[in-house]
């Protein structure tokens, strides 16, 4: 298989960022069909990496322009983090990430081999091939923790429980990686009562920066979002 190559500049360098207003559909497109993001904190040089639950809101009474919320416990480690450095980083893709078996690769265990696998499982794991999005989102932002009892922490805390309420079918028994692989009977939430809707829970807000989007093929977009009015340059570009 021929090496697909990769623009150094567009890639490594800063000099292709289109100003826009809105999110690029294609982002758009990926933040409602994905369930989960990675958010990166840091302090003190000491990256952090979280898996969350967040809900994507376009616009709303508060913000003009498009939010991402996600909620925390205040005493976690990304929550100290947040509060020492607002600065953050997501990645959120809608690809399917299940790793298909390779030849001379033995299964830990967990996973059925080929020959066991039902129509629907190879189904699921073959649509990386016909991704969803096709794009991963790498968005740079400000985090904002909303202040407690407001009816800003009410608005975003209903949108945001909203978001994460699915259906026996939808949900994940048990609360499965959030937490700790325990099972409590009859909770099949993704441990939405817990890590949403519980009432010493923090709301989080990121305000959306910049956003760089990767395709399979390696090729890289940059865009900044600027408020509705300012200078964009020609078409866009500054």
């Amino acid at each position: 298989m021929d090496q697909i190559p990769l623009n150094h500049e567009a890639s490594a360098g800063d000099t292709h960022k289109q100003l826009v207003t809105s999110l690029p559909p294609d982002v758009v497109q990926c933040l409602e069909n994905a369930r989960f993001l990675h958010l990166a904190t840091c302090t003190d040089n000491q990256p952090h990496v979280s898996l969350m639950n967040y809900t994507y809101i376009p616009s709303s009474q508060y913000s003009s322009l498009p939010v991402i919320v996600m909620t925390t416990n205040p005493s976690s480690k990304k929550t100290n983090n947040l509060v020492l450095n607002p600065n953050v980083s997501l990645l959120v893709h809608d690809w399917v990430s299940h790793r298909p078996p390779t030849q001379g690769r033995r299964m830990s265990g967990g996973s059925p081999g080929p020959e066991h696998r039902s129509s629907l499982a190879s189904l699921l794991l073959n649509l990386n091939t016909s991704a969803i999005s096709s794009i991963s989102a790498t968005i740079n932002g400000q985090a904002e923790m909303v202040a407690r009892g407001s009816d800003e922490e009410q608005f975003y805390r209903s949108q945001h429980l909203e978001n994460n309420t699915f259906d026996s079918e939808g949900g994940v028994p048990g609360g499965g990686m959030f937490n700790g692989g325990q099972t409590q009977t009859g909770q099949e939430d993704g441990g939405r009562e817990c890590f949403v809707a519980g009432e010493e829970v923090r709301v989080i807000l990121v305000h959306i920066k910049d956003i760089r989007t990767s395709d399979w093929k390696g090729g890289v977009k940059d865009w900044v979002l600027v408020p509705e009015g300012s200078p964009a340059g020609v078409n866009g570009v500054r």
